[in-house]
């Protein structure tokens, strides 16, 4: 039977709570989102839990779910993941770390973008921290703007090591948040993860390019924050689980890792960083071209979920609009009806907190030969009334592909 055409619209860190600023209204509430509106009201509404309890609250995490994964056998940490989205071969030994290059002042993290630091500047870093640190052991490797890489080779090294969220451990100590050895046979791994920490400021803070940027007036990036560590999973493709074919457009490693161990190609699209100023135009053609020859697209915003760690409110209802107007509008517009369309966030992200919660996010979804619901706005309190109820892991994707 065809499977026929299916895209997921991801907005990442899209969901929240009411603002005061906004009358007791989400970010969602108040943004003009027609085209979110309009799936919600040819769909069908729910809500989904993606970060369950005794999971760390990542994005990882979150997509993985939203995605179908068995988190309990196929999780297998961020780093991973983001190896595999920069093509980072893994031996079976080795030990793949997510690196953030941040902003300390006086052991306090201050940024854990590092200023939301450019590529330019972040492959000098990260250079700069393989001249110092790097051996057949010790590799960095450098990602998009402050998302980085760190690989440890040998099986003097392990993952089993605890590491906080730097995005969730602002202008708080780095000494109160160092990696810590869950088992004897990490210790190794633990105090080197603790001396790149203590001694990278020595590195970074020498460097031309944060010399330049503290001349300009700009946040130097003069720490790192190792965390998620792990080895290479081993995760089920979406053709071995529903036998369909696919496509993953994304900014970012972690999502691109993530699709091609789902087995996606990956639509690498010109001009998308990540970030606010990212290519929706691009990210928007890109998925219409890919369903052209696919069953299914996931495309995936960075941008909001960035915004929304930096408690910016008036930046999070700017590009939820511009995800509604310049991505979720243009690719409706391009398919009839029987596209099936879902547009979800992947977990939320308070403007009040600036961190990622736990709470269930909003869902609506066209399915073809679904009969819509009487929702007829996408947000988290409509959602909450739709006939979908409260999903969990794999239901989501079940909806869609096994009808």
């Amino acid at each position: 039977m065809s499977k026929g055409k299916n895209i997921i619209f991801l907005g990442d860190g899209m969901a929240d709570e009411p603002i005061p600023e906004l009358n007791g209204l989400t970010p969602l509430q108040y943004a003009k989102t027609p085209a979110m509106d309009h799936i919600a009201q040819q769909g069908v509404s729910g809500t989904l839990l993606t970060l369950p309890d005794g999971f760390p609250t990542s994005s990882e995490v979150a997509n993985m779910s939203v995605l179908g994964c068995d988190l309990s056998t196929e999780y297998c940490g961020r780093g991973p993941l983001e190896a595999v989205g920069r093509n980072i071969e893994l031996a079976p030994d080795d030990v793949a770390f997510r690196l953030n290059l941040t902003t300390v002042k006086d052991d306090i993290l201050k940024d854990f973008s590092g200023g939301h630091i450019n590529q330019e500047d972040a492959n000098a870093l990260i250079s700069a921290l393989n001249n110092y640190f790097g051996c057949d052991s010790v590799r960095f490797h450098a990602g998009v703007s402050y998302r980085n890489i760190l690989v440890l080779s040998g099986r003097q090294y392990s993952h089993l090591i605890h590491t906080d969220k730097p995005d969730d451990n602002h202008n708080e100590p780095v000494s109160e948040h160092l990696p810590v050895a869950t088992d004897p046979q990490a210790k190794a791994t633990q105090d080197l993860l603790r001396r790149i920490i203590k001694e990278a400021p020595i590195v970074l803070e020498t460097c031309p390019v944060n010399k330049a940027r503290a001349a300009q007036g700009k946040p130097m990036a003069n720490g790192v924050w190792p965390w998620s560590g792990g080895k290479a999973g081993s995760l089920r493709t979406l053709k071995e689980k529903f036998g369909i074919t696919g496509a993953v457009v994304s900014a970012v490693d972690v999502i691109i890792g993530l699709g091609k161990c789902l087995g996606l190609d990956v639509i690498r699209v010109q001009g998308a960083t990540g970030y606010t100023d990212t290519n929706y135009e691009g990210k928007a053609r890109a998925a219409i071209d890919a369903l052209a020859t696919r069953d299914f697209v996931y495309v995936h915003l960075e941008a909001i979920d960035e915004v929304s760690h930096e408690q910016n409110l008036q930046k999070k209802i700017e590009t939820i609009e511009a995800f509604d107007a310049r991505i979720i509008g243009p690719v409706l517009s391009a398919f009839d009806n029987n596209l099936n369309a879902v547009v979800l966030p992947d977990h939320p992200v308070p403007i009040a907190i600036g961190k990622h919660t736990r709470t269930p996010v909003p869902v609506s979804a066209r399915i073809r030969n679904i009969k819509p619901d009487s929702v007829s706005e996408f947000n988290e309190v409509s959602c909450a009334k739709g006939s979908l109820g409260a999903m969990a892991n794999g239901d989501l994707m079940n909806l869609i592909f096994r009808k």
